[in-house]
């Protein structure tokens, strides 16, 4: 499997979420992890269509998670965001290899999709985040 850059930029803004107490700016958690702050923008948008984080607006206002962290699977958040993620497409789609009906690779693949699809939503949002929800203790600080 591999993730978009999307889905990556939006687990990391919700592991910023879930790792600090109150609301966040787009900006900050661009500045955190040193991205795009219109990428972390069209992720941080697709997060709140998808109902994992909510905007305030106003003094005060910013992002926050829309449920605890502890709530939210990260295999539901990459179903979400990637959709349908198979090794091959035999996996889930007929009629794409000749040899498809009698392939038993195609049941070996399926087993691992489902292994991951069921580790990833074994995993809480929660069980990511750095004890203590201090996530400056993760990176170097440029202070200079």
């Amino acid at each position: 499997m591999r993730l978009s850059l999307q889905t990556d930029y939006g687990l990391r803004s919700l592991i910023y979420l879930a790792g600090r107490p109150g609301r966040a700016q787009i900006r900050e958690i661009a500045d955190f992890y040193r991205i795009s702050k219109d990428h972390v923008a069209k992720a941080v948008r697709r997060l709140a269509q998808e109902g994992f984080i909510r905007s305030v607006r106003g003094v005060g206002g910013g992002i926050e998670l829309a449920r605890p962290a502890a709530e939210i699977s990260v295999g539901e958040v990459i179903k979400r965001l990637e959709g349908a993620l198979g090794l091959l497409d035999c996996t889930s789609v007929e009629r794409v290899c000749v040899i498809q009906p009698a392939c038993r690779l195609k049941g070996v693949l399926a087993k691992a999709e489902q292994i991951q699809r069921d580790y990833l939503q074994s995993v809480a949002l929660s069980d990511v985040v750095q004890p203590a929800g201090n996530l400056e203790e993760l990176v170097l600080i440029d202070l200079a």
